[in-house]
């Protein structure tokens, strides 16, 4: 076949897992030819033209000679055994004359695949994107003909006007050419979009792959819709809105649109769309970025300041834990105080730990810089600190059982994190840049910075280059690592866990920017029984604890994490690096979840550790 029909090689395979693989990049092709070879936004608009498929090798060699003249690129992946080429083009309609190449360039495609005795449409149909070229293709009587059958049961042109019959010109309703250029008083870099929110949201191309079911991929992307079934509830949904937003068309209110908002409301900002959606889409940066534009210098939901500013009031706290616990206990003025602060009434907000973490490190880990093992700096996320020290005690112990020297940073410091869900992005600039400051010197010498919480682990990883930027941020980046992916490259041997039956519920942050794989190898490794869930806890981070969002944070969790939870035998450990799908668990159940620090600590031999 390959042969036949001027192929240069072909291959056979027959590996189950390498075929899956390249399965994989087929099923998500629209999605991951959305960028062309050259970087550049592709899109439609000549996608599943056919010819012959034994004339299918010249004809590709024709089509890219072709595609040169007109210096255009794209990438194409299938079904080339039908004769069909799928490909998306970087067209340049973002310029004055783009629209002009645009029909021009279709017009000599359509040109040169009817001269092989081919299809414009293979697959999809012509529609408005094809219509006006179908005189290349069918006689003056066949058009003709079809004209007459439309005529004849649609007397009023009622139906798809402008259609086969009688078409539009196939470049006078281009979406993108529409879309102004949007660079100006942006908060976020958007530094794979060259600066532009424009074209950011309009990485979407409606592949749909937001509302596929990922009960059995291990992906995330998107928990609200899976939980409403809506449609405006899905990425892509919320990706159109977005776009009739720039263009001012349907939604004609900008950032503060009622339509804009109400899309956006219950996105969990996931970030499960920027790893799983094959053409990039973000968003939850693209909510943090409408929030900050609609509340910028106004007043905002009481929520952004409660939950939004929670490491500032979790370090008041902190001062005098157990009066503050006793006062979210007290009758009545627990939960009128949550009521008022914008938190659902069904909710429990966590208690303040007795003692940070970074009190007990400073009391119990060496302090000398020239002392024994390779020093690593650990991030101390305001959740571990105040909150869950243990996470932060068990981390300490498993890396000194791997041969590691940890250090902490000269105070304490905060990603910002619930200021960039709640959109505060000038506050949470000066956060993190204070962060990126204080962990500056540690990634100049390429000490490995460590993340104990995954989601203020993803902070370091992406949000601070695109928040901050600079070259101090992608050092940080660079060298910030998971406590997972550091002990995989050492190598190290983690303690048995044979036998050990673990139902793991990957934080959304951690699968979409640092991936989960290095801590299933390890667990692995180690001999676990390991089950790995998908989709979200649900709860994600303030989403799940703010009025007006607990049935559908309910919802999510019984997609995947209550009903494995449900069904796991009493002495499956229950794994969530997560603090916020700890705290669902907590609220929603009656086992606990705990960090795989903890897991592997408590394997520890008696003395493998200096604390």
């Amino acid at each position: 076949i390959g042969k036949g029909c001027g192929a240069m090689d072909y291959l056979v395979v027959e590996d189950s897992a390498r075929a899956a693989a390249l399965w994989r990049i087929r099923a998500d092709g629209a999605g991951l030819s959305g960028r062309s070879p050259e970087g550049k936004p592709a899109y439609a608009g000549w996608e599943d033209a056919a010819v012959p498929p034994e004339r299918l090798g010249s004809y590709l060699r024709d089509f890219d000679a072709l595609m040169a003249e007109f210096g255009l690129t794209g990438m194409p992946y299938g079904h080339f055994g039908d004769g069909c080429l799928h490909i998306r083009i970087d067209l340049p309609l973002d310029q004055p004359d783009g629209t002009g190449v645009f029909r021009n360039f279709l017009f000599a495609a359509a040109t040169l695949v009817a001269g092989y005795g081919g299809s414009l449409s293979g697959e999809h149909g012509d529609g408005r994107a094809r219509s006006e070229l179908l005189p290349l293709m069918y006689s003056p009587d066949a058009l003709a003909l079809m004209a007459a059958v439309k005529h004849t049961f649609d007397p009023d042109n009622i139906l798809n006007p402008g259609v086969i019959v009688d078409p539009v010109p196939l470049d006078a309703q281009l979406r993108v050419p529409a879309a102004p250029v949007l660079r100006r008083s942006l908060a976020l870099a958007y530094r794979h979009d060259d600066g532009d929110f424009t074209q950011a949201v309009h990485r979407c191309t409606g592949v749909g792959k937001c509302r596929a079911d990922n009960s059995a991929t291990g992906e995330v992307m998107c928990p609200s819709y899976q939980a409403t079934r809506e449609e405006k509830d899905s990425t892509r949904g919320r990706a159109r809105v977005l776009q009739e937003m720039i263009n001012g068309s349907d939604v004609t209110g900008g950032w503060r649109s009622p339509e804009v908002h109400e899309a956006l409301d219950l996105c969990l900002s996931c970030k499960g769309c920027a790893s799983d959606c094959p053409t990039g889409v973000d968003m939850a940066a693209y909510k943090a970025e409408v929030l900050h534009q609609s509340y910028r210098r106004r007043l905002r939901p009481v929520s952004h300041y409660s939950l939004g500013w929670l490491p500032r009031w979790a370090k008041l706290a902190s001062a005098a834990p157990r009066l503050a616990n006793a006062l979210l206990r007290v009758p009545l003025l627990g939960p009128v105080a949550l009521s008022a602060a914008g938190v659902d009434s069904r909710r429990n907000i966590p208690p303040v730990a007795p003692r940070t973490f970074r009190s007990w490190f400073d009391e119990n880990v060496p302090s000398a810089a020239g002392g024994a093992g390779d020093e690593v700096v650990l991030f101390v996320d305001s959740f571990t600190n105040y909150f869950a020290p243990e996470a932060g005690i068990a981390t300490v112990r498993v890396l000194q059982a791997a041969g590691y020297r940890p250090r902490l940073t000269a105070g304490q410091q905060c990603c910002g994190l619930t200021w960039i869900s709640t959109g505060q992005l000038d506050a949470a600039r000066r956060i993190l840049g204070k962060t990126v400051t204080s962990l500056a010197e540690f990634a100049g010498r390429g000490v490995p910075v460590v993340g104990i919480e995954p989601s203020c682990t993803a902070v370091l990883r992406s949000d601070a280059v695109e928040l901050v930027g600079g070259v101090d941020a992608e050092r940080i980046a660079v060298t910030t690592r998971t406590l997972a992916e550091l002990l995989t490259e050492r190598g190290w041997q983690p303690p048995s866990l044979a036998g050990r039956h673990v139902v793991a519920q990957p934080h959304c942050h951690h699968h979409a920017v640092m991936g989960w794989s290095p801590d299933a190898q390890l667990l692995r490794t180690a001999g676990a029984e390991l089950v790995r869930l998908g989709g979200c806890c649900g709860l994600a981070g303030n989403f799940g604890v703010e009025k007006g969002h607990y049935g559908v944070s309910v919802a999510v969790a019984e997609q995947q994490l209550l009903p494995a939870v449900r069904d796991a035998d009493p002495s499956a450990v229950i794994l969530a690096d997560g603090y916020s799908c700890r705290t669902q668990l907590a609220d929603l159940t009656a086992r606990r979840g705990i960090h795989l620090a903890q897991l592997l600590a408590d394997q520890l031999p008696a003395g493998t550790s200096e604390c």
